[in-house]
């Protein structure tokens, strides 16, 4: 049996993190560095049909398209999401430390987050996006509260098992799909249906959002749940341990961290870039996916190596000022993001779905994320917490917190 603490409170007391009670900027930072890798993977959800099915766009069949669905793959998919849960559970750490700091019991305090956060995220999908990701957030989140009490070592353990294990059973369904003769998918109705649906009135796209939510979640339990609360588990180890925690305890030996990390994460990457872009929905796609779910964690721990590193210089810092408000406001800005992105791609507004040129996407993703950089920017100089955030911290506090910051004397 794993071993557990015999009371909340006394894993509270060990955790180091309950002496910190400032909010970390880098933590912040490194949350908005993540949007933008959510929105330029998530994108692809609103502006191509095909994305994430079973074959190739036949409207984007040029060498340069297929170049830039494969530099997503490499970059982006199956990154960005892992980071976020880490810092997910290191956050868990805060409201650990938080709860203890006010005398207020825990568990009712995560019980009433979560729940909400949860009720967000079905709106969220059933509205604007199905593919959305909160629910799972949610629901994850509460098996973590469950797990406070696991020793650094074992949750640690878990996450390993958890990440690994999801790997090999992606790898045998891959090898089984190739040993069935299946190396690509073929047409994909479902696409048609979706180009169908968001190109069309603003209840086709409501139409198909409510009616694909159930389906999309429960299959990013599958393909994403086990690495999430992996991911989760590692980032609750992490702020155990205060290693986000200026100075950086791992700096000493950040470039050996990198000259592993990086190269494994990278070349995963390739691999599953390669087949994601093109053998889509074919068994080679499936083991691509199953090395990533391997050396994507890697990629991700180098990014966030590297962005803390550049966090040191003078330049670093005044982007860690620019990134930070992005994730202090981190659900409203993924909220936002899914509302932008559908008054542009789907029946809610312009309907670009199809139509807009793939080498256009990534300069969109650019203006859209330094447009939600100066909105979040401007926000947090007359308010303490984005919109959303002062819902979820509402209901997680059971009172009303201040909606604008009171003036300085």
């Amino acid at each position: 049996m794993l071993p557990v603490s015999a009371h909340p409170a006394t894993a509270a007391r060990a955790t180091p993190i309950a002496a910190q009670a400032a909010r970390l900027d880098q933590v912040d930072a490194l949350r908005g560095f993540a949007l933008l890798g959510i929105l330029a993977v998530n994108i692809w959800s609103f502006a191509d049909p095909y994305y994430a099915s079973s074959s190739s766009n036949p409207h984007y069949a040029s060498e340069l398209d297929y170049l830039i669905r494969w530099l997503v793959s490499v970059l982006f998919e199956a990154k960005f999401y892992l980071l976020f849960s880490f810092l997910f559970g290191y956050s868990f750490t805060l409201q650990l430390a938080s709860a203890e700091r006010s005398g207020q019991p825990f568990v009712p305090r995560m019980l009433r987050r979560q729940l909400a956060l949860l009720a967000i995220g079905l709106v969220h999908g059933a509205l604007l996006f199905y593919g959305e990701i909160l629910s799972l957030y949610a629901l994850l989140g509460l098996v973590l509260l469950m797990l406070r009490g696991l020793s650094a070592r074992w949750a640690a353990s878990l996450a390993l098992l958890l990440i690994i294990s999801t790997a090999l059973l992606m790898l045998w369904f891959g090898a089984a799909l190739l040993d069935a003769g299946v190396y690509s998918g073929g047409p994909d109705g479902e696409a048609l249906l979706k180009d169908m649906a968001l190109a069309g009135s603003a209840l086709d796209t409501l139409v198909y959002n409510a009616s694909h939510l159930l389906d999309t979640v429960s299959a990013l339990w599958l393909l994403q749940g086990p690495s999430t609360l992996g991911m989760f588990l590692l980032g609750y180890v992490a702020g155990r341990r205060r290693l986000l925690v200026a100075p950086y305890r791992f700096a000493p030996r950040l470039p050996r961290l990198l000259a592993i990390t990086l190269p494994l994460g990278l070349g995963g990457a390739l691999l599953y870039g390669y087949w994601a872009a093109y053998a889509p929905g074919g068994g080679l796609e499936v083991i691509g996916y199953g090395i990533s779910q391997l050396t994507a964690p890697l990629l991700s721990v180098s990014y966030a190596l590297l962005l803390l590193k550049a966090f040191d210089t003078p330049l670093g810092q005044r982007l860690c000022q620019r990134l930070a408000p992005l994730g202090r406001m981190s659900l409203s800005n993924y909220l936002l993001q899914s509302l932008l992105l559908s008054l542009l791609f789907t029946g809610y507004g312009l309907g670009l779905v199809n139509q807009l040129s793939p080498l256009w996407i990534p300069f969109l993703v650019i203006a859209l994320y330094l447009l939600q950089m100066q909105l979040s920017a401007r926000w947090l100089r007359t308010h303490q917490y984005g919109p959303c955030e002062w819902l979820l911290r509402a209901v997680t506090l059971g009172a009303w917190p201040n909606w604008r910051k009171r003036p300085e004397v």
